[in-house]
């Protein structure tokens, strides 16, 4: 019975190692891992950049083609009310 255990706990033992190998190495690099992480957070990559730059001239052009919008209707709106027939 004791031969038993013995062969079933064997494979869980000779396991054992490796797992604390693995362990003892993320411990010891998870303070870098986790310098690298804040530094990818607190920096912006050139095509970072790009992208939000593109996205925030896109939302600049659509608000001033909605402000040209308004201004238009406005214009178009007070050449009525001033009584010309050939408003644009």
């Amino acid at each position: 019975m004791d031969g038993k255990r013995i062969w079933i706990a064997l494979p869980a033992l000779l396991l054992l190692p490796a797992c604390v190998a693995k362990t003892a190495l993320d411990v010891v690099t998870l303070p870098v891992r986790a310098g690298a992480q804040t530094v990818d957070w607190t920096t912006t990559s050139r095509e970072e950049a790009d992208r939000n730059y593109g996205r925030k001239m896109r939302k600049q052009e659509a608000r001033e083609a909605r402000e040209r919008q308004k201004a238009s209707e406005e214009q178009r709106r007070e050449c009525r009310r001033a009584g010309y027939g050939n408003c644009p």
